[in-house]
């Protein structure tokens, strides 16, 4: 099977974090949160992998060029223009040869939830599409895919529906497997009232036409959205992600106390009597002040961080 990687959007939610690099790049300790996506793909056998990116973003082009030390082949499509999901899959199809799962950039689940998807999709009933499924509260039916099902097939998608109109409270997630049978429906796909070429349309046509629509039902994701998902998903790298810590300051000044879980890039310097850690990530040629207290925290690369500051459940950026 292959990957496809949506990793085309500016993150704007994220602003300042993305001011100067796009929401694909962002990094969960030290690594784009887009490879912790296809490493999620990759431990379960997929090592050929097609990313839809901008073309102003040359830096994930660079990232997967040089740096990254993924064992698996990756090449790149330019979205010209941001129209959905659909759009976005349509640059990717020339390149598509076979069974794949398509991903968003930013949307991780437990690998063996994603082994479970991939294992359906390769099943003996031959689905022509597999959904990651998830149950949503009330107030969120409104943002997001709910699925209609008759047993293990899904029979209807609705792409964020009025509550009192929802088929059911399962949410479909950016998280998908498929035959390339889908990817002759996306010319059909229309404009949405929202300016954009909705997947959604396009998995009701393999729904009505092709049938065997599956679903996987989960229970736990994390995805990137606001500086708050940042926190979260570096706090649950640093304690369940099974990394060694990493720690490389050039310098660290005397009588500090660095506490792990941390994580700790080349190139920062940490003045004197400060204590860093526990549940903390500190990005690149960092600058730490004297008298600093940092705990539960996320510091950007080249930040600079005053003399006698506190920062807890923060990003620094």
């Amino acid at each position: 099977m292959q990957g496809v990687i949506l990793a085309a959007g500016r993150g704007s939610r994220l602003h300042p974090i993305t001011v100067a690099r796009s929401k694909a790049m962002v990094p969960i300790l030290g690594k784009p949160i887009v490879e912790r996506v296809m490493e999620m793909l990759a431990e379960n056998g997929i090592d050929d992998f097609i990313l839809v990116v901008s073309p102003a973003d040359r830096d994930i082009v660079r990232y997967f060029s040089r740096e990254s030390k993924l064992d698996a082949d990756v090449r790149f499509v330019y979205q010209v223009e941001r129209k959905g999901m659909a759009n976005a899959l349509s640059y990717a199809a020339p390149l598509i040869t076979e069974d794949f799962v398509l991903s968003a950039c930013d949307n991780l689940i437990p690998t063996a939830d994603a082994g479970r998807l991939i294992r359906m999709m390769q099943s003996e009933e031959h689905p022509n599409a597999v959904l990651t499924l998830m149950p949503v509260e009330p107030d969120r039916l409104g943002s997001v895919g709910i699925v209609e099902m008759s047993g293990p097939w899904v029979t209807r998608i609705v792409e964020k529906p009025k509550p009192e109109d929802a088929p059911s409270n399962i949410s479909s997630l950016p998280l998908y497997a498929f035959a390339p049978r889908i990817l002759d429906y996306l010319p059909e796909v229309s404009l949405s009232a929202r300016g954009e070429y909705e997947l959604q349309d396009a998995i009701q046509m393999v729904i009505e036409r092709d049938g065997r629509v599956g679903g996987v039902i989960i229970d736990r994701r994390l995805t990137l959205t606001n500086a708050a998902d940042l926190l979260a998903l570096n706090r649950e790298y640093l304690i369940h992600g099974g990394e060694h810590p990493q720690l490389e300051p050039n310098t660290v000044g005397p009588n500090t106390r660095l506490i792990t879980p941390l994580h700790i890039e080349h190139g920062t310097v940490i003045g004197t009597n400060c204590t860093i850690g526990p549940n903390v990530y500190i990005e690149r040629d960092c600058r730490l002040g004297d008298n600093v207290m940092v705990h539960d925290a996320v510091i950007l690369r080249g930040a600079e961080v005053p003399d006698g500051t506190t920062i807890a459940n923060e990003v620094v950026a």
